[in-house]
């Protein structure tokens, strides 16, 4: 999948969504989890920041389990250089490995992808965008 990035903005806050590293948790709109307000896949664009207030954005986007959300404010600099040391491994529940902090991913090539803040592992290994996690372990009713 291509590396695309795209940017929703209300003014003061600024959304950005990695639709290539996004696992499909449904988190951010479905249930008592979601802000179907802001997002909202069954319409065009499936972010809308004018839908909520600022504060309530910014709570639901840190839930996004895969980092594929993220939010920085308008008037800061996004800082994609964070210094962070700390590195967590979080298994979830029939679903992907997540690794918290800066990482680097290296392909069976050699080649290198730098990864910041949440990074998910496909698990169920039916992924089509291995080494990554792309959500089919729903479709496939994996466990573990």
């Amino acid at each position: 999948m291509k590396a695309i990035t795209k940017k929703y903005s209300n003014g003061e806050i600024t959304i950005v969504w990695q639709p290539a590293i996004c696992i499909h948790s449904t988190l951010c709109w479905k249930g008592e989890t979601g802000l179907p307000e802001v997002f909202d896949p069954r319409v065009q664009p499936w972010i809308r920041p004018e839908g909520a207030d600022t504060a309530r954005i910014i709570e639901h986007v840190k839930r996004c389990p895969s980092g594929a959300l993220s939010i920085y404010r308008n008037d800061e600099v996004p800082d994609n250089a964070a210094v962070q040391t700390e590195r967590i491994v979080e298994v979830m529940p029939n679903g992907p490995l997540l690794v918290y902090g800066n990482i680097v991913v290296k392909d069976k090539e050699g080649h290198e992808v730098r990864k910041n803040k949440v990074t998910a592992f496909c698990r169920c290994g039916a992924s089509g965008n291995k080494p990554f996690c792309d959500g089919t372990h729903t479709k496939t009713g994996f466990t573990g």
